[in-house]
């Protein structure tokens, strides 16, 4: 089959989105690689270490070629993690994975957006929860404790729950840089069951920060 073929092939269905960017899920690359090519291979190459990151390389056979694809070991805001733990560099190797199959043309317009500069990658978060917090956010100033609760979100519709998502990873990253008092601003201007559900998304780390 050839690449012009592969290309063609429509996977909107199985994207999977995250901070506005787009995957697409290693487990259907793969089932999709094996019914174009039975006989596909791929192969991990070592990691490289560049100061505390680590990069992670994959090498795909098929269609009669090699295609080599690499990927830093990264956190939910596409950003290299400082010295990564098994589970990050094993969840690093299956996106991976998944480009490396891009590269013969399977989904490969889904990374289309993938080289964007940092900027323009936070300018896009911020945008996002500057519109999460105009479709959810009722502005109403408390200083109500939050207290994390089991099933704190399941009040919300599923896009509701999406865009708290949003606003929840935008708290933790404005905190973790430092950002603590836009961090403030922003979580003082949800509602109640609004910061609780939010509350429950972030980690203790981050809320003993914007505790203090």
């Amino acid at each position: 089959m050839e690449y012009a073929q592969i290309r063609k092939i429509n996977l909107n269905t199985h994207i999977e989105k995250k901070n506005g960017l787009s995957y697409l899920s290693w487990a259907w690359a793969v089932d999709q690689l094996l019914m174009l090519d039975s006989d596909a291979s791929w192969e991990y190459g070592e990691p490289r270490r560049f100061g505390k990151t680590l990069m992670v390389f994959c090498t795909v056979t098929a269609f009669g070629k090699r295609r080599t694809a690499q990927l830093p070991v990264m956190d939910f805001y596409n950003r290299a993690i400082s010295n990564p733990d098994a589970y990050q560099v094993n969840t690093a190797m299956q996106r991976c994975l998944a480009k490396a199959i891009s590269l013969h043309g399977i989904g490969l317009y889904i990374y289309a957006g993938e080289d964007l500069p940092e900027e323009d990658r936070e300018a896009k978060l911020e945008k996002e929860t500057k519109a999460a917090l105009e479709t959810v956010v009722k502005v109403k100033p408390s200083s109500t404790k939050i207290t994390p609760t089991a099933g704190a979100m399941d009040t919300f519709t599923k896009e509701e729950q999406e865009l708290l998502h949003v606003i929840a990873e935008n708290l933790t990253h404005l905190t973790e840089t430092h950002q603590l008092t836009e961090a403030t601003h922003i979580l003082g201007s949800l509602t109640n069951e609004e910061k609780v559900a939010v509350w429950s998304l972030m980690g203790s780390k981050v809320r003993r920060l914007i505790k203090n």
